[in-house]
């Protein structure tokens, strides 16, 4: 199943745009979370999941953004038939995410202040961030 519906799309595009912009605003970017309401906030998750899917596709890694959606990305094993999960995961909270996603914060800075859960080899996105 997609993370993002294909006529949501324009949605989720606005609503990362306006996650970003909102974020830029904010006094200090390294902990950048904007007010703005849980559907806005979903969507942009979601989007910048598609974007990722896109630019890295593959069944190697599966990068979790809970709650609103996970994607697998980049070549590599594939996951387990038992259990469905790739060898490596890597877990974000929604404005790290964001953060990371549109180039307010480096992986290398979010990673240093423990806001990144990786499991495996392949634990660094920093070759893939901003999305754009």
């Amino acid at each position: 199943m997609p993370v993002i519906l294909e006529k949501d799309l324009a949605q989720g595009r606005a609503a990362f745009e306006q996650w970003k912009q909102a974020a830029r605003q904010e006094p200090d970017g390294h902990t950048a979370n904007p007010r703005l309401p849980r559907q806005v906030k979903a969507m942009a998750v979601r989007f910048s999941l598609h974007l990722l899917e896109q630019k890295a596709p593959g069944p190697g890694v599966e990068v979790r953004v809970a709650p609103w959606g996970a994607v697998k990305i980049l070549d590599g094993p594939a996951s387990d038939p038992h259990n469905l999960t790739p060898p490596d995961v890597i877990e974000l909270d929604p404005e790290v995410w964001l953060r990371l996603a549109t180039g307010i914060t480096t992986w290398a800075d979010e990673k240093d202040a423990g806001h990144i859960t990786a499991v495996g080899e392949r634990d660094d996105l920093s070759d893939l961030l901003p999305l754009y």
